[in-house]
């Protein structure tokens, strides 16, 4: 008889155990569950509030779930060069070695860029110390373009425009280039060793640390005849300035996006701590759904990152995208 009970109670015991596993295991399904219904919404969210118009050009926010953009200040975006590429080249991310998204037919009219999986990043360092980069979102050069009519050379200038986030002036904004312009710069512009620059209004976004980095991305769209937009979305709010297409006239040039996480201006350098790995993803919208190609060597801007490119891989469909790796 009592082993009788002990045997009874030893299977009691392993069937509360086997039942609070299942609790537990059902548990954390409803939890994952929960968090993949959270996260969907919040990109749908994304895709839909940057289809909401506002009234007038200028800056705004807004903040899940709401669909109203707030109009808030804009503030003068910083006056330092977010500088073109100079050739140098070199094995790490920037200066020209990186991938862009290009498209083989029509022109770009949308890019999102993302940072779908981030891992093993503890720390980033800069040009002001930590949490000191840019996240770019950089046009091709531009050949032919209006904007170059007062160069010393027109057919030698090159336009470029660059979406920017500079987490040591926390600010995002539109940063304007003629390349080989060669001459006085126009009214309003800046002049760096022969090219000329300028920025459009700049909306404050608060410096944000890098472990919030894989809740950061950046859209950046032209109209012809219209305005330019910079959406920056950070967790569960936007921000938002746009700035004329007649600036660089974006529209009607745009074929290739790169974009990533660099230092912070001035041909500077972000460096991350040893074991970072980054998945860097770029939609574009060009009106078709071919997959983008990786162009390689294809970067834009002269900052960099010390981490090394992985491979690349382009994915057509609804929302076309390029896809690739960097690490350290």
């Amino acid at each position: 008889m009592k082993h009788m009970k002990m045997k009874m109670l030893v299977h009691g015991v392993i069937r509360i155990a086997i039942a609070a596993g299942v609790l537990s295991a059902g548990l954390l399904s409803l939890t994952v569950t929960a968090q993949a219904a959270d996260a969907g919404a919040l990109a749908q969210w994304r895709e839909a509030i940057a289809h909401t118009n506002v009234a007038a050009a200028g800056c705004f926010e807004a903040s899940y779930p709401s669909m109203e953009w707030n109009q808030v200040e804009c503030v003068e975006a910083p006056a330092i060069p977010f500088i073109p590429r100079t050739g140098a080249g070199g094995l790490t991310v920037g200066n020209g070695n990186d991938y862009a998204a290009e498209v083989s037919s029509g022109l770009i009219r949308k890019t999102v860029g993302s940072f779908p999986v981030v891992t093993g990043v503890k720390s980033e360092t800069g040009i002001d110390g930590p949490n000191s980069y840019s996240i770019q979102l950089n046009s091709n050069f531009m050949q032919h373009n209006k904007a170059c009519s007062g160069a010393k050379n027109p057919s030698a200038c090159l336009a470029w425009l660059q979406y920017v986030y500079s987490s040591d002036y926390t600010s995002a904004f539109m940063q304007y280039w003629l390349i080989y312009y060669d001459n006085t710069c126009p009214s309003g512009w800046y002049s760096y060793s022969g090219d000329c620059y300028t920025n459009s209004a700049a909306v404050t976004v608060p410096k944000e640390v890098i472990s919030k980095l894989k809740t950061i991305s950046v859209s950046g769209s032209a109209v012809k005849s219209g305005l330019d937009t910079l959406i920056m979305y950070v967790g569960k709010t936007a921000y938002k300035t746009t700035g004329k297409d007649s600036v660089v006239y974006l529209s009607s040039g745009w074929k290739e996006s790169e974009f990533n996480i660099v230092g912070d201006g001035g041909g500077s350098e972000a460096y991350f701590n040893s074991g970072s790995s980054i998945t860097v993803e770029s939609k574009v919208t060009n009106g078709t759904t071919n997959a983008p190609i990786c162009a390689s060597d294809a970067g834009t801007t002269g900052e960099t990152n010390n981490l090394n490119l992985g491979s690349c891989s382009g994915t057509g469909g609804s929302k076309p995208y390029i896809k690739f790796t960097e690490s350290n």
